[in-house]
């Protein structure tokens, strides 16, 4: 393909997903197939020969009448479910020309600018979060990067945690991992990859803890699970702290878990993870969310969630850069460089678990370049609003009750008829076409797993109409459910 072959098929596609982004209001959010109906519509093997003339043609036709159908649209303004994979169009723009460059920035090296871009994106977006200086490259040991997602930056932060712990002298066997009973999946995972969990239901070294009835972490349930390992012998030696989570968007009591974590005689990592919520601290009245967070050892959140840039791009700080890039650095002959042996450069290769990387700056540049903070807090203030109007009508009516408290955008509810009916309510309004809705299993308040809705804001689209039409479709359903 010539530049300017690649000129005329790029305008059109271009255009396609400008078309695609401009219908998203009328079409249905969740995808029109069954299973298998896309396997059965693809060829069974591989193009042979180059395609013709007329390949693109085809091609372009076929991202409508194959892959669209298949599809769930996160960016349609009736999407409110899981939590947002929000993007836009300076992030789209972004995303091209990282593609388009195709550098590797495994090193400084290799691309200084995808590496310096990179540092001082991470220094702007923890001043514009209200972090401490110590998580900046402006102090001696903080800085920050881009991780694909906030799993991955959970992995590499227990990782730096067991790192630690080991060369401390303790058994890499004997390490602990707590995270509240609501806390991501993704917890669980790293300490199955890190290698101290055998599996997900393996509970000999990771402990969930218990919650309060806002569904937050119970710190004196941690404080009783950290000392019952010390006296087994066992070792404390990572603590994720959620403010948001996944279920409820539950802020876990930061400043006393960060004061029990520098209270125990063998101090463990402290991490938080904040990836849908805190995008919600570009606006300072949320600046309460993150108190106690100068104890926290790291800190990520996931820009992709909601602040308006393409998936993949979590957002991870580190007070102490060195030990979590000792913890996974590793330097064969053929990456020895001047530069790297200089010291005076970042390696973000040491900072991750692949060893090359993706110019995933240029997205968030992009987007903080046309939006301005002040852009990127409009965004989540009308969101949040839509939320509390969302959450006002929830309360109003005796047919439905919350199931937890609102933060910001997450709203939970459920019908107090019980999870059978709120279960033909969720299948009713996804079957209606009208809208897209997820859900969870949260306690009443008797303790008792409930089935509960979820309406996530975060798609960029999504403005009060929406939110209307989504109510009053809950409206009739649940009166049909309840009849």
């Amino acid at each position: 393909m010539t530049p300017d072959q690649f000129r005329e098929v790029g305008h059109r596609l271009i255009d396609w997903i400008a078309d695609y982004h401009a219908s998203l209001d009328s079409r249905n959010p969740g995808p029109q197939v069954a299973p298998g109906d896309l396997l059965a519509a693809l060829p069974q093997t591989a193009p042979l020969q180059p395609g013709d003339v007329g390949e693109w043609d085809r091609i372009i036709a076929d991202l409508d009448c194959l892959i669209v159908p298949a599809l769930l649209h996160w960016q349609s303004p009736r999407f409110f479910g899981y939590f947002p994979c929000n993007c836009s169009m300076p992030g789209v723009l972004g995303a091209l020309v990282a593609s388009g460059l195709n550098v590797n920035g495994m090193l400084w090296a290799t691309s200084p600018a995808a590496t310096e871009l990179e540092m001082r994106l991470l220094d702007w977006m923890a001043d514009a979060l209200g972090l401490p200086e110590a998580f900046t490259f402006r102090s001696p040991d903080g800085g920050g990067c881009i991780q694909g997602t906030a799993s991955e930056a959970a992995l590499v932060a227990l990782l730096a945690a067991r790192a630690r712990a080991v060369r401390a002298g303790h058994d890499p066997q004997a390490l602990c991992v707590y995270a509240s009973r609501h806390a991501h999946s993704s917890i669980v995972k790293a300490a199955m990859v890190a290698g101290i969990a055998r599996g997900p239901d393996d509970t000999s070294r990771v402990r969930s803890i218990a919650c309060d009835a806002a569904h937050r972490m119970d710190v004196q349930a941690l404080a009783r699970a950290m000392r019952d390992d010390l006296s087994r012998g066992l070792v404390p030696a990572f603590v994720c702290a959620t403010l948001g989570t996944t279920s409820s968007e539950a802020i876990d009591p930061l400043p006393a878990i960060g004061a029990l974590v520098e209270s125990m005689p063998r101090r463990p990592w402290l991490h938080v993870d904040a990836a849908y919520t805190g995008a919600a601290l570009v606006c300072p009245e949320f600046g309460w969310i993150i108190e106690g967070v100068e104890r926290a050892d790291s800190f990520c959140f996931n820009p992709h969630k909601w602040l308006l840039t393409n998936f993949d791009c979590d957002l991870m700080w580190t007070r102490h850069r060195r030990l979590l890039a000792g913890a996974l650095s590793i330097t064969p002959e053929y990456l020895r460089n001047q530069s790297s042996q200089s010291g005076q450069v970042i390696d973000y290769r040491d900072w991750q678990i692949p060893l090359g990387r993706s110019f995933r700056s240029l997205k968030l540049w992009f987007v903080l370049r046309h939006y301005g903070l002040e852009g990127l807090r409009a965004h989540i203030r009308a969101h949040v609003a839509l939320a509390a109007w969302f959450e006002e009508q929830v309360r109003a009516d005796a047919r439905f009750e919350l199931a937890a408290p609102r933060v910001s955008g997450l709203v939970c509810f459920r019908l107090r008829a019980g999870d059978e009916p709120t279960q033909r309510l969720l299948q009713r309004v996804n079957a209606s076409g009208r809208a897209f809705l997820s859900h969870t299993k949260l306690p009443d308040a008797d303790g008792r797993e409930r089935l509960t809705l979820r309406v996530a804001l975060g798609a960029p689209a999504t403005q009060k109409r929406h939110m209307e039409e989504l109510w009053n479709l809950l409206d009739r359903a649940a009166d049909e459910v309840l009849a």
